[in-house]
């Protein structure tokens, strides 16, 4: 069927070289208001277009932007089937978006079957049966167009066709199953249930593939449960800053290695906050990361951010941000952890060198916000490289995820956030899902974000030769090429399930 409408450490000689001021900044904010996405579904709480910013892709050759959802609404204990959302920015020469238009929404699926967020016990009957529950985080793209896609329940990374069709399975690595206390599998079980593996609801956040999509990387929000040390001496993840990159071999589906990512410590986070300040048992769990992409030979950016800013849980954003920023890491001599455990500790072994990461942050999102005097959403999550500019710079666009605007009640009863302001002030209340906001409140947007990236600090970044001048007389004498090619574009057309 057919459906289309019109409507986003540790070791300080690893630190690589910060990036050179001005040479990422912030263009413009643009406010995705939700609607109806195009699955066409009845039930507001199955087609509602949000929380669509989990991940982010680009397809520089149609001009689209895919993007994933999560597992929906509820948490994982209310029926939604995730999806891949397609949508076009207009976007002015100078990189401002100045409008929106969703043209896709594409269902994952094995046959006839859509894959759903519920979690494992729900939809299958049982802890250990993944089944075809999912909790899509990660998003990239293969040469071959298709999508990998990473999921937090395994944690799982899965290919899927463009058209949403189920493919092939990458190997689940042992270390990160999350196991109970007898030894079982279990993929549903919290803090105290699960001993070792990943944390619940922390399992692969962050999917990338190289520049000659040959290798594939995935990364884990925080820690491994059983991964860090508790005061009293026991293992606990939430102490630690030490999470993992696993990186595939595309061809086979094979781990090849995993390498420790360090996350900001908040002891640096806390240095900035006034009012709140993180505790040591969010280290490794209220601070995390949320997306990266590769940009060149070892070399990737990696999206951190702590889990406070507007959205659900804070729908008038009153509580002080400390984290949201992104970082270029670099691979080349970060040591191979796949059989190096780092149990009931939160430092790394003597010779274990974790990757590189720039002394200061590629993009601090939350400071360019600030400056702009927008309010800092939650979730950011997902981000990619747009189209390049007139000028020879390239796009950065950021999205986030507003969770649908929606909340649960203890027994899985869904209700609509309404807020008055997101700025830090203003009023906010829960109403019956699809009943409307009072007047003067709205439900909370998807938020999308243009950054300008210079064209040096690109070709830094990727390894591409800088041709600015040449760019810009090119495109000055083909009456800017990109506005013309918008204007004729047709929509993409991809079958649904």
């Amino acid at each position: 069927m057919r459906r289309f409408a019109s409507l986003a450490t540790a070791v300080a000689t690893l630190a690589l070289a910060p990036s050179s001021a001005g040479a990422v900044t912030l263009i413009s904010s643009f406010s995705v208001e939700n609607g109806t996405d195009l699955s066409g579904f009845a039930n507001v709480g199955d087609n509602r277009f949000g929380g669509f910013g989990s991940d982010l892709s680009y397809d520089a050759s149609t001009g689209t932007f895919w993007s994933t959802t999560d597992r929906g609404p509820g948490g994982g204990v209310l029926s939604y089937a995730p999806r891949l959302q397609g949508f076009t920015l207009d976007l002015d020469a100078a990189g401002k978006i100045n409008g929106f238009k969703l043209t896709n929404t594409v269902l994952y699926h094995d046959g006839a079957n859509n894959y759903n967020g519920l979690n494992p016990q729900l939809l299958n009957g049982s802890v250990a049966d993944l089944g075809r529950s999912l909790d899509p985080e990660g998003l990239a793209r293969l040469p071959n167009g298709n999508f990998l896609v990473s999921d937090e329940y395994g944690p799982s990374v899965y290919e899927f066709r463009t058209d949403g069709q189920f493919v092939r399975a990458f190997e689940v690595p042992s270390n990160l199953v999350p196991h109970d206390g007898n030894g079982g599998v279990d993929y549903v079980g919290g803090a105290g249930t699960i001993v070792t593996g990943r944390q619940d609801n922390r399992g692969f956040e962050g999917l990338t593939v190289s520049k000659d999509g040959k290798t594939a990387y995935a990364i884990l929000q925080d820690p491994l449960v059983n991964e860090g040390r508790a005061p009293d001496g026991s293992a606990n993840g939430v102490y630690s800053r030490n999470t993992r990159i696993v990186e595939f071999d595309v061809a086979s589906g094979k781990q090849t290695k995993q390498y420790v990512y360090q996350l900001d410590s908040v002891d640096d986070i806390n240095k900035g906050i006034t009012k709140g300040t993180f505790d040591a048992d969010k280290q490794g769990r209220s601070i995390g990361v949320s997306s990266f992409q590769a940009v060149g030979d070892n070399k990737l950016l990696v999206l951190e951010r702590d889990n406070r800013g507007f959205g659900v849980d804070d729908p008038n954003g009153k509580k002080q941000v400390g984290d949201k920023r992104v970082y270029e890491i670099d691979l080349t001599n970060a040591t191979d952890v796949k059989d190096v455990s780092l149990a009931a500790t939160n430092d790394l072994p003597a010779g274990i060198n974790p990757v590189a990461k720039s002394q200061t942050p590629f993009l601090d999102i939350a400071a360019a916000l600030k400056a702009a005097g927008y309010p800092i959403p939650e979730k950011i999550e997902g981000f990619a490289f747009g189209p390049r500019l007139a000028d020879g710079s390239y796009t950065l666009i950021v999205v986030t995820d507003n969770d649908y605007s929606v909340t649960q009640s203890g027994s899985g009863e869904q209700f609509d956030v309404c807020t008055s302001g997101v700025a830090g002030k203003g009023s906010s209340v829960s109403v019956k899902l699809g009943a409307g906001c009072p007047q003067g409140m709205k439900l909370i947007p998807n938020m999308v974000y243009s950054f300008n990236v210079s064209p040096a600090e690109y070709a830094k970044l990727t390894g591409a030769v800088p041709e600015p001048k040449t760019w810009a007389m090119m495109l000055a004498g083909f009456g800017v090429v990109g506005a013309a090619i918008r204007r004729r574009r047709k929509p993409v057309r991809r079958a649904l399930v």
